[in-house]
């Protein structure tokens, strides 16, 4: 059976030994699965809003308005999900598939291609769905959504290890992996999170360089952990 000081002690080995490229993967990772445009999308909305309705009168005008504001809001969105699921999907998996085999070795920085290399569309799907349905189960209910996130938590590293892996075999082995672990793993989550809150008080830059390596070495970790 894991434990957490076990994870974090081996997490801080690997990230020492390979530290500005796991900065960089963790910088990266944080872009492809964090990474939001909706407030862009709200700002555009919001300037454009301020701006053409702002003392109008004219209704065909403010109509019109209305429909550009609408269709760059409906264009914002289109290329937003083309990006997640052709672009970022597949990154975070050659991320994963670094910091799985900078385990072993000194890390290469080639691996982060490795989702556009091996089995792109497979791995595209995949995460496509895996990103869905945490969507639907988050729409009918928060905690089921938080939920299902854990459940198929491991499935970035199932495909850097298998990405030709069938799909529904990618979220049956996340979901047994994951089976009586999910509370441990959200505990493992909840104790980063006075690293993330003094992050916060350097203007972020110690999760940059500290808090967020030191969080992916762990959760790559994990899975190894869970694999065994």
């Amino acid at each position: 059976m894991w434990t957490r000081a076990e994870l974090k002690s081996n997490a801080k080995i690997v990230m020492g030994q390979n530290y500005w490229k796991t900065v960089l993967v963790a910088f990266l990772i944080m872009i492809a699965v964090g990474g939001s445009t909706s407030s862009n999308i709200t700002n555009t909305y919001s300037n454009a809003s301020s701006q053409g309705f702002g003392g109008i009168f004219d209704f065909p005008q403010a109509f019109a308005v209305a429909g550009i504001i609408m269709t760059v809001m409906l264009f914002s969105f289109i290329i937003a999900m083309a990006l997640n699921i052709f672009l970022f999907k597949p990154l975070e998996v050659g991320c994963r598939r670094y910091l799985i085999s900078a385990r072993q070795a000194p890390g290469n920085l080639s691996l982060l291609a490795f989702g556009f290399k091996h089995s792109y569309m497979n791995i595209v799907k995949t995460q496509f769905f895996r990103w869905l349905y945490t969507f639907l189960w988050t729409l009918l209910l928060v905690v089921p959504g938080i939920i299902k996130s854990y459940e198929y938590r491991m499935m970035p590293y199932i495909l850097a290890e298998n990405p030709a892996l069938d799909t529904n075999e990618v979220f049956a082995r996340s979901r047994e992996m994951m089976t009586g672990n999910k509370m441990n793993a959200f505990v493992l989550d909840l104790s980063f999170i006075g690293w993330h809150i003094l992050g916060g008080f350097t203007c972020g830059l110690l999760n940059l360089f500290y808090v967020n390596p030191y969080q992916q070495s762990t959760n790559a970790e994990l899975y190894e952990a869970l694999r065994r």
